[in-house]
């Protein structure tokens, strides 16, 4: 069976997996299963008001998923996915709002370049694959023992470029706001600015 498959099928039956993503180890999880979202978050240690990105194999299905963005928005994420971003999109209907936790009315967007979980059907709720605070893992080996041991699936991708993804806020971005870096991580902040066709005011 297929990596794509055995993680769909993990996530569809309320497990967690581990998982290599285009960046760092992760986990993974149905974003809709109150007891995975749970489980995810306690094998982090992550506080259960602090929000997770929703991850989707596919733009297509991320916009499928988020009807309500605006055409100049739904362009953003045409010029910047697939790739190594995070994006933080208003989400008026409060779709996902397990991952939105604190805030329901953002919604963190990733949509990894992995050609091995190009075909999983799902979206599910990522965090990486670290306790609360620790070290990115860019090895199977980084992630804790404990993660490995209480996930139902650990897929090993080798290693990983080991640099978390940029984010970048877009809640303003529709209204002619310009994209806000709120970290810098595997796209420099310049070529996310030059997808978009931001100058350098932008933040």
């Amino acid at each position: 069976m297929s990596d794509a498959r055995t993680l769909e099928e993990c996530v569809v039956g309320g497990g967690v997996a581990v998982f290599p993503a285009d960046t760092v180890y992760g986990l993974a999880c149905d974003p809709e299963d109150p007891a995975a979202v749970a489980r995810l978050y306690a094998l982090k240690g992550r506080p259960p008001r602090k929000p997770s990105a929703v991850m989707f194999f596919g733009v297509g299905p991320a916009l499928a998923a988020l009807p309500e963005l605006g055409p100049r928005t739904r362009a953003a994420l045409g010029a910047l996915l697939p790739g190594g971003v995070t994006l933080l999109l208003p989400n008026p209907a409060h779709r996902f709002p397990l991952a939105g936790a604190g805030d329901p009315g953002t919604i963190g967007l990733r949509v990894p370049v992995v050609p091995a979980l190009a075909d999983v059907g799902v979206p599910v709720l990522q965090s990486s694959a670290n306790l609360a605070g620790g070290a990115d893992a860019r090895r199977l080996a980084d992630v804790p023992e404990s993660i490995r041991a209480g996930a139902d699936l650990v897929l090993d991708g080798g290693d990983l470029p080991g640099t978390p993804s940029t984010v970048v806020d877009l809640r303003g971005y529709e209204a002619g706001g310009a994209p806000a870096i709120v970290r810098e991580g595997a796209v420099p902040a310049a070529a996310v600015r030059a997808a978009l066709g931001a100058g350098p005011g932008a933040t």
